[in-house]
């Protein structure tokens, strides 16, 4: 990742983590994945943007790999989706060879917009939920 794209992801993440999140996780109908924190084992609640089809919940990490919810997923896949105010139980996958540029279009347009300008294009990461209730 280049200096600037580095700086970029750390005014995002910081941005995300001290005003956004607090205040979005909070909001009744946005949509929280919820993993266990890899070292603390602890909930953590990440405000994001996707979509439902059928038994799938999709979505697209803005840093990819570098997304702290991302690498809990890498150490816990089991996660909670809160979806319209009900949570649902499911399990992540990281799809690595799905192409998430064509991923986005199938996703709201006000998110992906969003992912495409806070993110970096070469890092965004497509996940799947499985879910189970």
């Amino acid at each position: 990742m280049s200096r600037s794209a580095d700086l970029k992801q750390r005014a995002v993440t910081a941005f995300q983590r001290h005003v956004g999140n607090p205040i979005l996780r909070r909001v009744p109908l946005q949509t929280v994945l919820e993993t266990t924190g890899r070292k603390s084992g602890l909930p953590r609640h990440t405000p994001v943007g996707g979509r439902r089809v059928g038994d799938s919940f999709w979505l697209v990490s803005e840093f990819g790999e570098k997304s702290q919810y991302v690498r809990n997923i890498r150490a816990n896949p089991e996660v909670r989706v809160r979806i319209r105010g009900r949570w649902h139980d499911g399990t992540a996958h990281l799809l690595t060879d799905d192409d998430p540029i064509a991923r986005l279009r199938t996703l709201p347009r006000m998110n992906s917009t969003a992912v495409r300008v806070l993110g970096s294009a070469s890092g965004l990461l497509t996940v799947r939920v499985d879910l189970r209730n």
